[in-house]
C-alpha cells in the first residue's frame, strides 16, 4: 500500500462566499464525509499545512498582486472571486498545503498526497486573481518544489475549465510541463490546442479541448493513450495535478459527461505514468455528491501500490 498524505485544515472552511455563490465549504465537509464514511480516512497520513510566507507567494505571483490581496479586504476581487475576513489566511494556507505536501515527498514520509484546499487556485495568474482563485497554489507548489531538486515538474489539469493561470505562470519555460484537458469554449476562453507556450517553453504547454457532451470514452483515450507519452518523454521529478471534479457527469456548471469509473480510469493511467511522487490538489467540482464520490475514488486508487 502507498503512503498517501491528506493535507486539510478548517481554516478552508473559514474561506465565506455570498448565498448562491459554488465554491462554498461544504465541497470539503462532504469530501471529509466520503473519506470517513468510505473507511479511508484512518488509511491516510493526516498532515496539517504550513501557511505559505509572502515570499512563497511571490514565487509566482507579482509583489502588486500580493499588496493588492493584502489590502483588499472584504468583497469582490472580480465577478467570480471573493474575499471573506479569513479568506487571506485560508489561501495562505492553501498554498502551503502543496509546500507541505512536497516537502513530505522529499522526506520521504509519504509517496503520493491529495491536497483538499480552498479558495482553488489554477486560473490565478501572475499578476491577478480570477475564477474563485485568489493564489495559484499548484503553480507555487511548483516552484517550491524546483528550489529543493524536483528539477522537471508536470502540470496535468482535469478541471472542466482551462487553467489559463497555470498555462500563463510557466507558458515560457520547458522545466514545467502543463497538460490540459477541458471543455472549450467555456470559461475562461483559453486552451486552445494551438496553445504550445512561447519561446524556450514552446512545445511545454499541451490543450486537448473537449466538446459538450464528451464522456468516458474520450477522456480514456487522451489519458490512456496521449499523456502517458508525454510523461514519457518529458521524464517528470514529480506529478503535479490540478483535480478538477466538475468534469463529472452530474455537475451543474458544465457539460462534460464523466461517470465514477471514468473517474477511476484518468487516476489510474495518472498514476501509472510514473513511479515518482503525484500529488493531487482540489480544483473544482460543485456537485457535493459528486466531488465526495470523485475524492473517495481518487483516493482508493493513490492507496494502491
Amino acid at each position: 500500500m502507498q503512503r498517501v498524505g491528506f493535507i486539510y485544515d478548517d481554516i478552508f472552511l473559514r474561506h465565506e462566499t455570498p448565498p448562491g455563490h459554488p465554491e462554498t465549504k461544504e465541497r470539503l465537509i462532504y469530501i471529509v464525509n466520503a473519506l470517513r464514511d468510505s473507511g479511508l480516512w484512518e488509511r491516510l497520513i493526516h498532515i496539517k499545512p504550513c501557511r505559505a510566507s509572502f515570499d512563497d507567494i511571490a514565487l509566482v505571483h507579482t509583489r502588486h498582486h500580493i499588496e493588492k490581496i493584502k489590502s483588499h479586504g472584504t468583497g469582490f476581487l472580480d465577478p467570480d472571486t471573493y474575499m471573506s475576513e479569513d479568506s487571506l489566511d485560508a489561501a495562505l494556507y492553501a498554498a502551503g498545503s502543496v509546500i507541505e505536501a512536497v516537502k513530505r515527498c522529499n522526506e520521504k514520509e509519504i509517496q503520493r498526497a491529495f491536497c483538499a484546499v480552498r479558495p482553488p487556485g489554477h486560473h490565478a495568474s501572475s499578476d491577478r486573481a480570477s475564477g474563485f482563485c485568489i493564489f495559484n497554489n499548484i503553480a507555487i507548489g511548483a516552484r517550491y518544489a524546483q528550489k529543493i531538486g524536483y528539477k522537471r515538474v508536470l502540470i496535468i489539469d482535469f478541471d472542466v475549465h482551462h487553467g489559463d493561470g497555470t498555462q500563463h505562470i510557466f507558458e515560457d519555460d520547458d522545466t514545467v510541463f502543463y497538460f490540459s484537458t477541458h471543455q472549450y469554449p467555456v470559461y475562461p476562453g483559453t486552451g486552445d490546442d494551438s496553445e504550445r507556450g512561447t519561446g524556450k517553453g514552446e512545445g511545454y504547454s499541451y490543450n486537448i479541448t473537449m466538446q459538450a457532451g464528451s464522456g468516458d470514452k474520450e477522456y480514456i483515450y487522451v489519458y490512456q493513450n496521449v499523456l502517458p507519452e508525454i510523461a514519457r518523454k518529458f521524464k517528470p521529478y514529480l506529478i503535479l495535478v490540478s483535480a478538477g471534479y466538475d468534469i463529472h457527469m452530474n455537475e451543474p456548471l458544465a457539460d462534460i459527461r464523466v461517470s465514477n469509473e471514468g473517474m477511476r480510469s484518468i487516476v489510474q493511467n495518472i498514476l501509472s505514468c510514473t513511479m515518482k511522487p503525484v500529488l493531487f490538489v482540489l480544483e473544482g467540482g460543485y456537485d457535493l455528491t459528486a466531488l465526495g464520490d470523485s475524492v473517495r475514488i481518487t483516493v482508493e486508487e493513490m492507496l494502491k501500490n
